[in-house]
């Protein structure tokens, strides 16, 4: 569940300070939120419910029991599946029974309730993801083209437009992960799978993670600046 690796241009220059306060933010957040899921994982739910168990006892109670719930091979990639309509759980959340599981379970469970009810963040984060995905990894070699070469001009404009759409998908993924944070804890303390006690530790679980989506989203907005002003230099 955390922020997916942002890409850094592989060119120096002085506007490459302007990315140094935002990468060292997502440093930071990247240890937090490991640090949060070390601690937390460590701390058994005294309801003794593994992962697996809450993310489908919640689908059951929101009327979603036809979506499975499946592990997966590696740590901490736990995701919601818009395309297969599948909550995939780390071995450590889908077995684990600790408040860092139940948590993460009942957050990707969220994204789930968010696109059963067509919620406008996910499907518009649903319908941007393939072509960001592809766009954004041609953004800084046509940027780059058309810095170097002055008959390319144009390319910096194009890497860039393609560039302000990674960024959008970023800014548009922040309410998406906190909503479903917000909807976790919800579920997770109406339902009594936590006690009072246990609650407060599964919240800075889910805010640690969220300052991965915030970090990544400053790395690209910093990032986007950047080309910006190094287009402008080169007019």
């Amino acid at each position: 569940m955390s922020a997916p690796a942002f890409i850094i241009p592989f060119f120096w220059d002085p506007t490459f300070l302007l990315l140094i306060p935002a990468m060292l933010l997502a440093l930071w957040a990247q240890g937090l939120v490991s640090s949060a899921y070390r601690r937390y994982s460590q701390v058994p739910a005294r309801s003794g419910a593994t992962g697996r168990d809450v993310a489908a006892d919640l689908l059951m109670k929101g009327g979603l029991a036809g979506v499975p719930v499946q592990p997966t091979q590696g740590r901490l990639d736990d995701h919601y599946d818009p395309r297969k309509r599948t909550v995939n759980l780390s071995p450590g959340v889908y077995q684990g029974r600790s408040l860092a599981a139940l948590a993460v379970a009942a957050h990707e469970t969220g994204h789930a309730m968010q696109h059963a009810e067509g919620w406008l963040p996910l499907t518009l984060r649903n319908v941007m993801a393939p072509t960001v995905g592809f766009g954004s990894g041609l953004a800084f070699p046509l940027f780059l083209v058309g810095f170097l070469f002055a008959s390319f001009r144009v390319l910096m404009d194009v890497g860039i437009l393609l560039f302000s759409l990674a960024v959008l998908f970023h800014l548009v993924t922040l309410p998406v992960e906190l909503d479903a944070s917000r909807r976790a804890m919800a579920m997770l303390e109406g339902g009594g799978y936590l006690t009072v006690d246990e609650s407060r530790g599964a919240r800075r679980m889910l805010r640690a993670a969220a300052m991965t989506y915030v970090a990544a989203a400053a790395v690209a907005v910093m990032s986007l600046l950047r080309l910006l002003i190094l287009r402008g230099a080169r007019r």
